[in-house]
C-alpha cells in the first residue's frame, strides 16, 4: 500500500506541472493580471489560488482507474445508520495510512466484515476533497488475506531471507554465560514477563532486567518491537535481550515474520532470544535470533544459569579434582616404593663393596706387575752396569794400565808413533805426569810388554 499511496503522490504533483491551461486565466476584477498557464510559471508575485489547485488534483485523481491496494485495519467502527462506513488502512511496515469509505449497501453484503488487525485488500478509486484537501479511497470489494495466503508470503519471504544468509548458523553469536543486564522485550502486563523475570531471579538473583513494554500484536507491533530491541542494542550494559510472547494464533505471530522487525532483529549485535512460544508455526524472527527458546520459561533457563546447579558443579569438580590429585599421589607413591624396594635401592652399598673389592684386585694385581717389572729392570740395569764397567777406560786404568798421548793430544798406540826425546802425557787412574821418552822399542801388535 505504501508503493500506491507514493505513487499515487507523485502522479498530483506532476500532474500539477504539466496541465495544460488552467480555466480561471481570464482578468477578473480583483486580478488585473492572468493566471499562469503552468505549474512551473507560477512566482511568489502571481500564486495560483487554492481553489485552483485543489480543483486541479481533484480532476487528476479523478482521471485515476481503480487500485487494489492491501494493508491492515487499524480504525474501523460499524455505523448501522450511516450511508457510508468507513476504515482506515495502514501498511505494516511504515507509517502510512489512507482512509477507505465504503457504501453501507456494499458494506453489508459483505461475507465477513473486517475487524480491527485484519489483513484486508480492497478494491478503491482513489478521490480527492477540495474542500479538506484529503485523499481517500472509495472502495467496491474488501477481500479478507487469508491465513493460507499469508502463510505463502511468510514462506516466500524466507526463502529470500535465507538466501541472503540471515538464518546461517555462524551468525548465531554465543549467548553469555552470566549476564549482568538481560533487555527484556514483552507485552503490557504479560504473562510473559513473568515467566522471564521470575524464572531468571529464581535461578540467579542477582540478574538485573531493562524491560521495554511494548504491543506484541496488532498494528503498533512491528515499530514497537523494532523500536525496543534497537534502543536495548544501543545500551552497552545489556548483554543479552530476549523478545518474549506467550505464544498466540498465526494471525497474532505476523508481526513476528515481518521483514523490518526480522532485519532489525539481524543487524542486532547483542545477542538475542527469542521466545514466541508457537511450537506449530515458526516466526520468521526465531529463524534469525542467537537462541529460539519454545516458550518464555526456557528463555530464562537459557539466559541464566541456576545458581544451586552451578554450586553443584563447582562441589562435584572440586570432588574430581581432589579425587584425581588422589590418586595421582597414591601412583606415584606406588611408584616410588616399587623403586626403592630395588635390591640397587635397598641395599647401596652392595654395588660399592664389589667395586671396592675389583679395585682391591687391580691394585694387588698392579703392585705385582709393577714389582716384577722393577725387578726384571732393576737386574738388566745390574747387567748393563756390569757391561759399562768392564769396557769402562776407567776400569782399564784401575788394573793398573795409563793412557799416553802426545804433545797433540793423540794417543799413543804404537812405539812408532813416538820418537826418544818426544814429550808425553800419562794418564794414570788417579791422576796424571809427564814424561819424556827416552827411548823406543819396536814390537809387533798384541805382544805383550
Amino acid at each position: 500500500m505504501t508503493a500506491v499511496a507514493a505513487s499515487t503522490a507523485g502522479r498530483l504533483w506532476v500532474a500539477c506541472g504539466i496541465l495544460g491551461r488552467v480555466t480561471d486565466a481570464s482578468p477578473g476584477p480583483d486580478s488585473p493580471q492572468p493566471l499562469p498557464e503552468r505549474a512551473a510559471e507560477t512566482t511568489a508575485e502571481r500564486p495560483w489560488p487554492v481553489r485552483l489547485l485543489s480543483t486541479k488534483i481533484r480532476d487528476y485523481v479523478a482521471r485515476m482507474s481503480s487500485v487494489w491496494v492491501e494493508g491492515q485495519v487499524v480504525e474501523h467502527t460499524y455505523r448501522r445508520t450511516s450511508g457510508m462506513q468507513f476504515v482506515t488502512l495502514r501498511d505494516t511496515d511504515v507509517e502510512a495510512s489512507l482512509p477507505v469509505n465504503m457504501l453501507t449497501r456494499a458494506y453489508d453484503g459483505l461475507d465477513r466484515k473486517p475487524d480491527v488487525g485484519d489483513h484486508v485488500v480492497v478494491q478503491a478509486k482513489p478521490e480527492f476533497w477540495v474542500k479538506t484537501g484529503r485523499m481517500s479511497l472509495r472502495a467496491t470489494a474488501i477481500r479478507q488475506v487469508g491465513v493460507g495466503e499469508l502463510l505463502a508470503r511468510i514462506e516466500q519471504l524466507r526463502k529470500v531471507l535465507a538466501a541472503e544468509g540471515l538464518f546461517d548458523a555462524d551468525r548465531k553469536r554465543p549467548l553469555p554465560f552470566l549476564p549482568a543486564v538481560v533487555g527484556l522485550v514483552c507485552g503490557r502486563e504479560s504473562k510473559a514477563e513473568h515467566d522471564v523475570v521470575v524464572n531468571a531471579r529464581a535461578r540467579w538473583p542477582q540478574v538485573r532486567f531493562e524491560i521495554r513494554e511494548v504491543a506484541v500484536q496488532g498494528v503498533n507491533a512491528v515499530r514497537e518491537v523494532c523500536e525496543a530491541v534497537t534502543e536495548l542494542d544501543a545500551r552497552p550494559e545489556v548483554d543479552v535481550i530476549v523478545v518474549a510472547r506467550g505464544g498466540g494464533s498465526v494471525e497474532d505471530l505476523l508481526p513476528f515474520s515481518n521483514e523490518t522487525l526480522v532485519r532489525a532483529v539481524a543487524a542486532c549485535t547483542t545477542p538475542l532470544v527469542s521466545a514466541i512460544g508457537h511450537e506449530t508455526d515458526t516466526p520468521l524472527v526465531e529463524l534469525v535470533a542467537d537462541y529460539r527458546a519454545s516458550t518464555p520459561t526456557d528463555a530464562a533457563k537459557r539466559i541464566v544459569p541456576d545458581v544451586s546447579e552451578e554450586r553443584q558443579r563447582v562441589t562435584q569438580a572440586r570432588q574430581r579434582i581432589r579425587g584425581a590429585v588422589t590418586a595421582l599421589l597414591a601412583r606415584e607413591q606406588h611408584g616410588l616404593d616399587s623403586v626403592r624396594s630395588r635390591p640397587v635401592l635397598a641395599r647401596p652399598l652392595s654395588m660399592v663393596q664389589a667395586r671396592e673389592t675389583e679395585v682391591a684386585q687391580h691394585l694387588r694385581h698392579a703392585r705385582h706387575c709393577l714389582d716384577a717389572a722393577l725387578l726384571k729392570g732393576a737386574g738388566e740395569i745390574g747387567r748393563l752396569a756390569g757391561q759399562v764397567r768392564a769396557l769402562s777406560p776407567a776400569s782399564t786404568l784401575d788394573r793398573g794400565y795409563a793412557v799416553v798421548q802426545r804433545g797433540d793430544g793423540a794417543v799413543v798406540r804404537d812405539a812408532a808413533e813416538v820418537t826418544a826425546g818426544d814429550p808425553v802425557h800419562v794418564r794414570l787412574s788417579a791422576g796424571a805426569l809427564d814424561a819424556t821418552v827416552t827411548s823406543v822399542t819396536a814390537g809387533t801388535a798384541g805382544t805383550a810388554p
